[in-house]
This record gives C-alpha cells, structure tokens and sequence, in this order.
C-alpha cells in the first residue's frame, strides 16, 4: 500500500470529529491519533478547562 496522506477533522466542540475519525481509521486501516488526549497529556488539564 502506498503511503496516504494524513487526514484532519476539524470542527467545534462535540461534532463527532473522534467518534467519526475512529470509524473513518478503521475503514481504512490507518492509526487514529486524537488530538484532545495529546493536549490533555501535554498541558495536564481537561479540554472542556482549557477552553
């Protein structure tokens, strides 16, 4: 398989850019990296806190 390029959801709070970017890795057998979880270990607060 030929290297694919990344994919960004982006959109506001609640969207279902996690839940749609885990069904989305998975049909195409890709990793799926959620953003929120590295800001929350980076910064040691909660997104919901940070905004």
């Amino acid at each position: 398989m030929q290297d694919l390029p990344n994919l960004f959801l982006i959109g506001p709070m609640g969207a279902g850019k996690s839940t749609i970017g885990r069904l989305l890795a998975a049909e195409l057998s890709r990793q799926f990296y959620d953003s929120d979880h590295a800001i929350q270990d980076r910064c040691g607060a909660d997104i919901p806190w940070i905004f």
